[in-house]
């Protein structure tokens, strides 16, 4: 009976598995930290296998910066951390498919690795943009503890994972560089073959944005470097040029399979088609043109001939002879009369779309102007505060998901700040879509920016703390974020009551803390049996079984949004996950007809506690009740 892991993949010894495959001679064996041999690369080996010339030196082409070693590492370095369900702070626990994940986003991208692996048709990211006055992660591996305190700015709950890095920053890029790169290179292996990502960014790190994901989505995955006009009007005091506009870079994952994006129609354009049949939307045009090619006669029902005009000109057509017999035997031409007149009429369906342009300006965003200050109007609506400093608007999300996102899609978004990427995929489901949204928010204080120099700041923070005070809740991102959903989706349905009868506005909280296990779970050879025998269990003592639930879920690759059940057997809670996908049991000392009864439902996966069963004996019991009544159930403790 195997044991879990309960850590996050180690995608290094992933990434050397792969290589081996390809190339065992690069294959070789080093010394870890804990003295123990292991898989490593020969690396020049590797360099040479790749190449058709000798290779001679290390110059090469290659976008580097200070710390670009260690954020690699970093990527790939496992973690012993989980994500603990919070249904009290969720909407519709049960029926919903959204999350709503608070925590630091290096590390939860890390625990999704295995749940949605390939599984988000789209990313939206607005990481900061690196301005000399915005806040960025101190990821460990960037700084000293040391330095970190000395440029510290402003603090979470653990006071160690936010600092202002101002333009008097040695390592000014750098540090962003390394922030950013490890988040972009794991979210990259979320993301479906026909996937994408936008990020959003300004001219402070457009330049480094690009190289870094040149590197890790490749050159040739790039689709655009979109143009967004994110103001309008102003900026006379502006010294040199008043910038007003954003970039929003695209990549595909891989662009060979990437489907063709379209423009969401306005209300307006839609309403020309104002009929309906299997097909779609269409309405009745003429099929004779001023100037063509396509000359031949058509016969109406009443034996008229149309072939020359008023002016005895040919008549020209829309399309071939050919063309036109088999669509007026398919019903796509009618041939009616109107008035004293014979009119040939042909059905104008609407296009799929037209192709986006990358420059793109307030006028062609969907849901009004689409700037920066129509975000903070989005939000204003909800709260009548401004409560979120330069929110982006829904309309641009929307104007982005229009491209390509389909009915049961997800999207991500692990900079999730306002919320707005929750209301646009709402909002886009209006009708009966069915997307659903990942959002990954640090739980950031309020607070410190009740200090901060700048009056607006100051001014949105106290907004902000006003509206948590008077809902009784503690000062974070995460908390105004969630309550701008809630309050979202209960508008949405209020403004949309035919259309949005089953529309999910509901979502599933959950927040990253350290390993359900405890210290003995993962070196047991360090603990003597003495002070085994006095552990009742290896499992901490604050964790319930909704906890251990979801840290089987992340590790045995299950998405965390499917429905489950709970029911007593026995005196025994077992809980049945997705009608199947896994049956677990944490309780101590579960009786054989417990076991059996799981057995004979045959699960594709069965968990249990370690300490679920007095000794191997009774482990052995267990493998031979499954092998007899569920021989192809996977079956794992902790």
């Amino acid at each position: 009976m195997d044991k879990m892991r309960m850590e996050s993949v180690d995608m290094t010894a992933q990434n050397i598995e792969r290589i081996g495959a390809l190339f065992p001679n690069c294959i070789t064996e080093t010394k870890g930290e804990d003295g123990k041999m292991k898989k490593a690369i020969n690396f020049d080996l590797l360099r040479q296998m790749l190449s058709g010339d000798v290779l001679e030196g290390d110059e090469a082409y290659e976008f580097t910066w200070v710390g670009k070693k260690a954020a690699i590492v970093e990527a790939n370095r496992p973690i012993r951390k989980t994500l603990r369900p919070c249904k009290e702070e969720s909407v519709n626990w049960d029926t919903t498919e959204n999350l709503y994940i608070e925590g630091d986003n290096l590390e939860v991208l890390k625990l999704l690795q295995e749940s949605y692996l390939g599984k988000v048709k789209m990313i939206y990211i607005d990481p900061p943009y690196n301005t000399g006055n915005d806040f960025i992660y101190a990821d460990d591996f960037m700084r000293s503890q040391e330095e970190e305190n000395a440029q510290m700015g402003m603090y979470d709950e653990d006071e160690n994972r936010l600092f202002k890095n101002t333009d008097t920053n040695g390592r000014f890029h750098s540090d962003w560089c390394s922030m950013i790169y490890p988040r972009l290179h794991l979210a990259k292996n979320l993301l479906k073959d026909d996937g994408v990502i936008f990020i959003s960014i300004d001219d402070s790190e457009v330049r480094n944005l690009k190289n870094i994901c040149d590197e890790v989505f490749g050159a040739a995955n790039f689709v655009a470097q979109l143009i967004w006009q994110n103001k309008k009007g102003g900026g006379n005091d502006s010294k040199h040029i008043a910038i007003e506009h954003e970039y929003i870079l695209v990549y595909a994952r891989n662009i060979a399979l990437l489907g063709e994006f379209y423009e969401s129609y306005s209300d307006d354009y839609i309403k020309r088609y104002k009929e309906q049949d299997e097909i779609g939307r269409y309405f009745w045009d003429t099929f004779k043109r001023k100037a063509g090619k396509q000359y031949y006669p058509i016969t109406c029902p009443d034996g008229t001939v149309l072939e020359y005009d008023e002016d005895g000109n040919a008549i020209s057509w829309l399309r071939s002879k050919t063309r036109f017999d088999s669509d007026i035997e398919a019903g796509e031409i009618r041939i009616i009369k109107l008035g004293e007149k014979w009119s040939v009429q042909f059905k104008q369906r609407i296009p799929l779309g037209k192709t986006p342009r990358s420059i793109f300006t307030t006028e062609t965003v969907v849901s009004d102007q689409g700037t920066t200050s129509t975000g903070a109007s989005d939000v204003y609506e909800y709260f009548k505060k401004d409560v979120f400093s330069n929110p982006k608007p829904v309309g641009l999300i929307r104007f982005l998901l229009g491209f390509g996102l389909t009915k049961n899609d997800i999207v991500l978004d692990f900079f999730s700040g306002s919320a707005t990427t929750a209301e646009a995929v709402m909002k886009e489901n209006i009708g009966g879509g069915n997307a659903k949204y990942i959002l990954v928010q640090l739980p950031e204080n309020i607070d410190p920016m009740l200090n901060s120099s700048s009056a607006n700041a100051k001014r949105v923070a106290e907004n902000a703390v006003a509206v948590l005070d008077e809902l009784k809740r503690f000062h974070t991102i995460p908390e105004l974020a969630k309550e701008r959903i809630r309050r979202a989706g209960n508008k949405i349905k209020e403004d949309n009551p035919l259309t949005t009868q089953d529309l999910d506005t509901g979502f599933r909280v959950f927040k990253l803390d350290d390993s359900n296990m405890k210290d003995v779970f993962y070196a047991p050879a360090e603990y003597d049996q003495n002070l085994l025998s006095m552990l009742e269990s290896n499992i901490k003592e604050d964790r319930t079984d909704l906890d251990l639930l979801f840290g089987c879920l992340l590790e045995w690759g299950l998405p965390l949004s499917m429905p489950y059940t709970s029911e007593e057997i026995s005196g025994c809670t077992v809980h049945t996950y997705n009608d199947g996908d896994l049956i677990a049991c944490f309780d101590e000392n579960i009786p054989d007809d417990v076991v059996k009864t799981i057995a004979k439902r045959q699960p594709l996966r069965a968990v249990f506690r370690d300490s679920s069963f007095n000794g191997s004996p009774a482990k052995i019991n267990v493998g031979e009740i499954f092998k007899m009544l569920a021989p192809d159930t996977k079956i794992k403790v902790i």
